[in-house]
């Protein structure tokens, strides 16, 4: 990535859509949980969701992230909040994660599993959950089968495997879970924590990035983004998949 995309995306509350209350409803929807579970928190980012499972959990909590500046923000929030003895941060390739394996009783991602691939994800993940443990994922869907041709044009070279919410179902099946709860996301999770404050941040960084063409290139390619939700949010957007591994 070019450096400009980290200067807009380490000043964000959130590196994709998401909002606390959603990161809640979903919690609540994990049943037969112990009391102290372990949870692993995968492309964490500055870790908004890692402090809101921190807040809603007796456990324990691994966030990993490749982008070791958004690790050290978390960090810097788990030593503020006293949260040491239980949140560990650290820096990781998700394609590369060594954990034993039955180490969690959660795997949680945010809006990143579309760097392996949902189905990817699904089964690299898997070996990693105990018994009836639960992988919870945000995925970036259709919402309606009548897209118009200018945003499934625009999302074809960056998504090209983007599908309709409910056909997600059976390649969690296969992958060797159940579909234990699914919601989509309000469009408010698009706007306060993401899409508003890149906005803000793209403007205070075109002055002094003036004449860069590669940064103007990240930040017209961003606000494409922004204009393309602006007019075809009822027709996409990302739904979150509360899945449960079935005993083996």
């Amino acid at each position: 990535m070019h450096p400009v995309f980290y200067e807009i995306f380490e000043a964000l509350p959130r590196q994709g859509p998401g909002d606390d209350e959603s990161t809640r409803k979903a919690f609540r929807m994990l049943s037969g949980l112990p009391v102290r579970p372990d949870i692993l928190d995968v492309g964490c980012g500055t870790g908004r969701q890692t402090l809101v499972l921190a807040e809603l959990s007796k456990g324990t909590i691994i966030a990993l992230d490749n982008h070791e500046p958004f690790v050290n923000t978390l960090r810097r929030s788990v030593e503020r909040l006293g949260l040491g003895d239980r949140v560990r941060a650290a820096v990781g390739d998700m394609n590369a994660m060594a954990f034993p394996e039955r180490s969690f009783d959660v795997i949680w991602c945010e809006g990143a599993a579309f760097i392996m691939g949902f189905a990817n994800a699904l089964t690299a993940w898997r070996p990693l959950l105990r018994d009836g443990g639960y992988v919870v994922i945000s995925e970036l869907v259709w919402f309606a089968e009548d897209a118009p041709q200018e945003v499934r044009d625009f999302f074809a070279p960056v998504c090209p495997d983007m599908k309709q919410w409910e056909q997600l179902y059976p390649v969690i099946e296969s992958a060797g879970y159940r579909v234990a709860d699914y919601f989509p996301f309000p469009d408010s999770s698009w706007w306060t924590h993401y899409y508003t404050p890149a906005e803000k941040k793209i403007a205070e960084l075109k002055s002094k990035h003036a004449g860069n063409s590669e940064a103007e290139a990240v930040f017209n390619a961003l606000l494409l983004e922004i204009e393309m939700h602006r007019k075809y949010s009822k027709f996409y957007g990302y739904g979150f998949y509360i899945m449960r591994r079935e005993t083996s």
